[in-house]
């Protein structure tokens, strides 16, 4: 992956211990209606968002209650931001889905509002809760904020056997994705919907959210390949076996030696490859409506 030089996101926060600033303030908001591209932003229920605790979104989808509190990492403002190869990777991917999501909304008249990506080590507080670092990277709508802990990308490595750059770069894209949802006004749709839906109906509609967020990710992968011609040989290839490696049956079968299909969350690995596909292979948000798909 070709990335080095290119424009870098000035919203990363940093929180590590020692990291820089970053790029400071809270997560953006678009006023009014949703933004509506295409139909894809109908009926979108049950996210599962990744890394927060579970018992902080029940409470959110049934309305009871207040975020946990929040456990606050303190970091320097006036630092300067970190400079190492992993934190401007991680700015210029940014960067990459701001340029891709930009123009895709103007084609609809609106006015895409970049999210915050926070790195951060071990624990954070969000407004979804406490994030763990152990559970891997999350997008929470609350603050419409990305986190990730960079080791992730090691753990992706040393558990999973799949890595590279745009392997790592897909994993960003994937919680951008969740970004886009929010801002096409899922997130009160998603809390409504869960509150009626039995727990199967729930994690079926989270898988389709789920592959939603990897279609995406596919779009701004032909998007940025279109305008920085970034993509090496076997990028997507990598991008394709992380898809495969986190699928819920492919996590199911490592954990438990049994899979469930009633209770994935995600969708397969084959639902997951699929998708991805789809959405860089047509480079168009419409094609990514898996609400309406008959088959995932």
């Amino acid at each position: 992956m070709k990335w080095e030089g290119d424009r870098e996101s000035g919203n990363v926060e940093d929180h590590r211990g020692g990291g820089g600033g970053g790029g400071g303030g809270g997560g953006f908001r678009i006023g009014g209606k949703g933004v509506g591209i295409g139909t894809i932003a109908i009926a979108l229920v049950a996210s599962l968002f990744f890394g927060v605790d579970p018992g902080t979104v029940i409470g959110m989808m049934g309305g009871g209650g207040g975020p946990a509190p929040q456990v606050q990492q303190q970091t320097d403002p006036n630092a300067p931001q970190a400079e190492d190869r992993e934190t401007r990777f991680v700015r210029t991917v940014l960067g990459y889905t701001e340029d891709a999501w930009t123009p895709i909304f103007a084609a609809q008249g609106s006015t895409y509002q970049a999210p915050k990506l926070v790195l951060f080590e071990g624990r954070i507080g969000t407004a979804c809760g406490t994030g763990n670092a152990a559970a891997g990277p999350f997008y929470c709508p609350g603050d419409r904020k990305v986190y990730i802990d960079l080791s992730f990308f090691r753990l992706m490595q040393e558990r999973f056997k799949v890595g590279g750059e745009f392997a790592q770069a897909y994993v960003i894209a994937h919680e951008v994705g969740h970004h886009v949802q929010t801002l096409v006004g899922v997130s009160d749709q998603v809390r409504k919907a869960q509150a009626q839906a039995s727990e199967t109906e729930g994690n079926a509609l989270s898988v389709r959210l789920e592959l939603q967020a990897d279609c995406f990710a596919g779009v701004w992968a032909n998007k940025t390949q279109q305008k920085e011609a970034f993509l090496e040989a076997g990028d997507i290839e990598s991008a394709l076996a992380t898809a495969s490696a986190i699928g819920d049956d492919a996590l199911q079968r490592q954990s438990r030696g049994t899979v469930v299909p009633d209770s994935f969350t995600h969708g397969s690995s084959a639902q997951r490859v699929r998708w991805f596909k789809r959405g860089f292979e047509k480079g168009d948000v419409q094609q990514c409506n898996t609400f309406e798909a008959r088959q995932l």
